[in-house]
């Protein structure tokens, strides 16, 4: 870790705690900072907060007291689910008080190279493919990010011979000042976040972030099919290195006219070798292929990783194969273009299990997806709107209340070489959780079919 001064004696405000709240608390403590803690989470039900009080911090649980910002106060290091028009943020943006995520603190104290992924789908896959591949490379690579692990804590311990391989966020990107990444990712903008953002421009803008402090010596990975991807790159300092599935690169990752994944020009896998399905998957392969490819990662290395890589748990994630079914886990698919995204990349019949909570909206976008639909099981809140518009696109439909009920019955409808894939295009909280806890049931079930 770098001998950091900018926090000692300093007083700085850490709002909302969690994972990345505890992290940053623990990090500025040690950098010799004189910590608040804030949580809405009263003390007494707030584990993380008697802790930090333990090590030293002050603790102010159970209200947001609008006096914790004032003059004189250093910082404010926010959680990234907090939004911007929060009477506390807002009230330290007039006083012209810095308000950051924890990822800049990474930044700051990190001894490591960093590469930063973002994009509005396949963060979590990409930067998955880049940290396996990455072991292969000239560093040894360490995961962090949104992706679970902290980045901060995970720079305390990252010195030159590692990378930190950094799966980032708009919203941690909207709390970076001096961040600058070696190699920065961008894979592609959709509308998303905009309850947050307020309009697609801002959400854009917020993602551009990425490349805030590239200069000459910075490396730009971006999608160059997606139109606002590659004019927020190309406005930005560094080396462009752009990936296209649409168009031959002879500098970048391309695919080419015979299906060959190329970096450079030099192929590496055939898509068809490739274990994810889809051409979502392809986009993300190129770009964690050319991001590894900086590391003096070789071909051969690349494509092993491409052939064996099972999937990110609950996103389009391989199972097992049952009886000649290939079986998907998309839990993740909480709304209707991720079932979309996953519906795409099969070109194999389908028996679809779909359904969750009602949030009051059809499913009629789905229609023209289900083609090679033959059969859906519906379940949960949503079960009868989906079953409609499995319907109207002429497959068998069987409705279930549970999600335990609808996994027995889809794979009887299911034939030798189907599919047989949960993306539910729902939230969960009707009957789970989490989308994850909604996975892992339905692993549960499958395994079960086989005993």
């Amino acid at each position: 870790m770098k001998a950091v001064s900018d926090f000692k004696g300093k007083d700085v405000l850490v709002l909302g705690l969690a994972k990345s709240g505890t992290a940053a608390a623990l990090l500025l403590h040690e950098l010799g900072a004189r910590v608040t803690v804030n949580d809405q989470k009263p003390l007494e039900e707030n584990e993380a907060a008697r802790s930090l009080e333990k090590a030293g911090c002050r603790v102010i649980c159970g209200e947001h007291p609008s006096s914790l910002i004032q003059e004189g106060l250093s910082c404010v290091v926010k959680n990234p689910g907090i939004r911007y028009d929060n009477p506390l943020i807002e009230k330290a943006l007039r006083l012209g008080i810095p308000v950051i995520t924890e990822v800049e603190l990474a930044y700051r104290v990190s001894e490591a190279p960093i590469v930063g992924i973002t994009g509005s789908n396949g963060k979590t896959t990409t930067t998955t493919l880049v940290h396996e591949m990455l072991q292969n490379g000239t560093k040894h690579p360490l995961i962090a990010g949104n992706i679970g692990k902290v980045s901060c804590e995970v720079a305390k311990n990252a010195g030159p011979e590692n990378v930190m391989v950094t799966e980032l966020s708009s919203f941690q990107l909207m709390g970076v000042e001096a961040f600058k990444p070696q190699v920065a990712v961008l894979l592609n903008i959709i509308d998303a976040h905009l309850d947050y953002h307020g309009n697609r421009e801002a959400y854009a803008e917020a993602k551009a972030r990425l490349f805030k402090n590239t200069d000459e010596n910075s490396v730009l990975v971006y999608n160059f099919d997606d139109p606002l991807v590659r004019r927020l790159a190309e406005r930005a300092e560094g080396i462009k290195m752009p990936f296209s599935v649409r168009e031959q690169l002879n500098t970048g990752a391309s695919l080419s006219e015979d299906g060959y994944l190329t970096v450079n020009g030099e192929a590496v896998i055939h898509k068809d070798e490739m274990s994810l399905p889809g051409e979502h998957n392809i986009e993300n392969a190129l770009a964690a292929a050319l991001t590894a490819s900086v590391y003096d990662v070789n071909r051969k290395d690349m494509a092993s990783v491409l052939m064996s890589f099972t999937g990110v748990k609950h996103r389009l994630q391989f199972v097992k194969n049952l009886n000649g079914r290939a079986v998907y886990n998309n839990s993740k698919a909480t709304n209707i273009p991720a079932t979309i995204t996953a519906l795409k990349a099969f070109d194999k019949p389908i028996v679809l299990i779909a359904g969750g909570l009602d949030r009051g909206n059809e499913f009629d976008d789905l229609l023209p997806w289900l083609k090679n639909v033959h059969s859906v099981v519906t379940y949960g809140e949503t079960a009868e709107k989906v079953a409609r518009v499995a319907r109207e696109a002429g497959a068998e439909v069987i409705s279930v209340q549970t999600l335990d009920e609808a996994v027995p019955e889809a794979y009887r409808l299911t034939n030798e070489g189907d599919i047989l894939l949960l993306s539910p295009a729902c939230a969960s909280w009707d009957q789970f959780k989490t989308f994850e806890e909604r996975g892992d049931r339905f692993i549960e079930a499958v395994e079960k079919l086989g005993s």
